[in-house]
């Protein structure tokens, strides 16, 4: 019987099989590093993507510029104000037409000094102007003084239709109020006074201009 020698083949073996497990070994780092490498490189392509989004997200707010859905929700309350100004100007806008057209009722009613408010059978002019703002619904002081001190400050190139004017005495340098009007648009005025009673009257390049003291926004 022959005698194997097995001894030198086993040792073969086995460097064999350790040299192919470092290389899978090696192979399967290598894939890793690969992979980790791709992986890395990929979030910081999306992190400098999302950057540039943000950096243009950011540019197109400041140019006002509406991009997507939460853009168009945060201008809609923009809208919804200039929605509810439009209406408001308007609201005041019809208000101002209704003191006309009340006021304008009582032409010709004659002008009595300290005339009662109760009384719709004569008027001063701070008794008119409550009572015409009255029936549409703005409640005024009794006397012009009073009335100068509520609502919004205009100047004479402000006045709307519906504004209150004040007027000191003619020929006086004093600030004290004497007198109110009403503006009615078109350069006209509607107070009483005098001997006309309730009456229009033109504002600008009049003795009523030269008295003007202030206007007042009450509507």
């Amino acid at each position: 019987m022959t005698k194997r020698n097995w001894k030198g083949t086993t040792t073969t073996v086995v460097a064999i099989l350790m040299g192919t497990s470092l290389l899978m070994n090696g192979q399967a780092y290598a894939a890793s590093e690969t992979s980790l490498t791709s992986t890395t490189t990929h979030n910081q392509d999306k992190q400098q993507n999302q950057q540039t989004e943000y950096e243009q997200f950011d540019q197109m707010v400041q140019d006002g510029t509406n991009i997507n859905l939460t853009a168009n929700e945060e201008s809609t309350p923009v809208r919804n104000q200039n929605k509810q100004s439009d209406s408001n100007t308007a609201s005041s806008s019809d208000i101002a037409d209704q003191v006309i057209s009340e006021g304008l009722k009582y032409k010709g009613v004659p002008y009595k000094f300290g005339s009662s408010k109760k009384t719709t059978r004569t008027f001063d002019c701070s008794s008119f102007t409550q009572r015409v703002f009255k029936e549409v619904g703005v409640s005024l002081p009794r006397d012009s003084r009073q009335q100068s001190k509520i609502g919004q400050k205009v100047s004479k190139d402000q006045l709307q239709k519906g504004d209150l004017v004040f007027f000191r005495s003619y020929g006086s340098s004093s600030s004290r109020i004497t007198h109110v009007a009403i503006y009615a648009g078109d350069n006209k005025l509607l107070h009483t006074y005098g001997k006309p009673g309730v009456t229009t009257t033109k504002f600008k390049g009049t003795s009523w201009e030269k008295r003007f003291e202030l206007g007042r926004r009450v509507i």
